[in-house]
């Protein structure tokens, strides 16, 4: 079904209303290009209204939540405190269409025709919309995302959810089994945990298992406290509608089963063999370094063209997607897509840690003003320099480290060495001293942590 004005011809047809669709569809009007954006569920996508902004919210409402309940250090002691899960329901839709209509008003104020339905396409140079009218365009950009992976013989439906499902309950679960041990397990996992959720873990290896172990071990430390079960080197083998049976045969208490084993590309539907786009073994569409694919008249972006799966890089490309679509000379070259795990501690990541002739030095928080004083000292910083002290990566682990790490990706960005941050002024007291400290300490001249002659 089509609904809205549906032009006969366009400059350029986005598919997929998400982050990296929109960013691409108001891009390119912002060049003088005529545009239609087409979605068939909600613009903003998955991040907007199903995992992103959801998950983020929902996890500071628990940390709320866990933080009254244990903040007689800081001498203060609550009484009964409840959650309402219904309300909790309410803000979190609520959020997500106060974003929604965001994005419909800045299309509109920037002249993107949104066109709600399916797209298909009929060849290189036109799209059926709906299994009806049809649309003519000289450039098109596929921006469809991605799909919670479905796991043999736990196929969603009925107590068997997806992590979206997940963001949408109106009911605290008493007891959830989570299959998969990647980011959104843990962000999942320990939000309901803080929740008072009995949560189970099933990881095939152990959580986390592609990150730093040292930042995973602290985050698997407020796990257990928090009584996240996590059962480490284990497959689950059956299900009923109140457990999760391991092929080991243990079984786990489970009101819900949530499967989170990973993203799969979305172009069910796309017809993409009706035109010159091709696809990768693993499903993915396949593009060059200007994001165009096999095809001269498309390109591709974000989740659909693989990893890594994040929305902010699906942004970038949606921006450079855009400009090489309205025939700018632009390329998708960025050094650095950073990574934030909103664990507890959070864990960002930014570049590398390895390679050779790269020297890691770590900054514990255990000697930061500010995490001493909000008794956050689960953490430390990272930062890793070549021969020539340039910034080639940064580790963060730490209340409000996804916020702090955007300063890392500038720093590898443009090339800045160890002295740039250390001699940078900081603010105090802020965890983004942490950096600067860690930066010091590379330099040998550390003033709040010592580490020996």
């Amino acid at each position: 079904m089509v609904m809205g004005s549906l032009p006969e011809a366009v400059d350029i047809a986005v598919i997929g209303g998400g982050v990296g669709g929109y960013f691409a569809a108001i891009h390119a009007a912002q060049l003088g290009k005529s545009v239609a954006l087409i979605e068939k569920e909600k613009l903003g996508g998955h991040c907007l209204n199903y995992a992103c902004i959801p998950s983020k919210t929902m996890i500071k409402v628990a940390d709320m939540f866990y933080e009254i309940q244990h903040a007689q250090n800081f001498g203060i002691h609550a009484g009964n405190v409840s959650i309402n899960g219904s309300e909790l329901y309410n803000w979190r839709m609520n959020a997500s269409k106060k974003l929604e209509d965001g994005v419909a008003f800045l299309c509109k104020s920037n002249g993107v025709e949104v066109v709600k339905g399916t797209a298909v396409f009929m060849s290189s140079t036109s799209l059926q919309i709906g299994g009806g009218s049809s649309i003519d365009f000289k450039k098109a950009i596929i921006a469809t995302g991605s799909e919670p992976t479905v796991l043999k013989g736990f196929e969603f439906g009925g107590n068997i959810i997806d992590y979206k499902k997940a963001l949408m309950l109106d009911h605290i679960p008493k007891s959830m089994a989570i299959i998969g041990a990647g980011y959104v397990s843990v962000e999942i996992g320990t939000l309901y945990a803080k929740f008072g959720t009995k949560v189970s873990i099933v990881a095939r290896s152990d959580v986390l298992s592609k990150f730093d172990r040292d930042a995973v071990e602290l985050v698997k430390k407020k796990m257990a406290e928090l009584g996240v079960k996590i059962y480490t080197g284990a497959t689950p083998a059956s299900h009923d509608a109140s457990s999760v049976t391991l092929s080991s045969g243990e079984k786990i208490d489970a009101e819900l089963i949530v499967v989170a084993v990973g993203l799969s590309p979305f172009t069910d539907g796309l017809e993409i063999g009706s035109t010159e786009a091709k696809l990768d073994d693993r499903g993915f569409i396949k593009v060059d370094n200007a994001l165009r694919t096999t095809d001269p008249n498309i390109l591709a972006i974000g989740d659909v063209i693989g990893e890594p799966m994040l929305a902010h890089k699906a942004m970038r490309q949606g921006i450079v997607a855009a400009e090489v679509a309205a025939g700018q000379n632009a390329s998708y070259d960025n050094l650095v897509v950073p990574a934030v795990i909103f664990s507890d501690p959070e864990i960002a990541i930014a570049g590398t840690l390895e390679g050779e002739g790269i020297k890691v030095t770590k900054f514990p928080l255990t000697a930061l003003g500010r995490a001493i004083a909000l008794n956050a000292t689960n953490g430390f910083v990272k930062i890793a320099a070549d021969v020539d002290n340039i910034v080639k990566g940064v580790e963060i682990v730490s209340d409000d480290a996804g916020d702090i790490i955007a300063e890392a990706v500038v720093a590898i960005e443009m090339g800045a060495t160890l002295e740039d941050i250390a001699d940078s002024i900081h603010p105090h007291p802020t965890y983004s001293e942490a950096l600067q400290e860690a930066a010091e300490a590379a330099l040998g001249r550390s003033i709040h942590y010592f580490y020996g002659k």
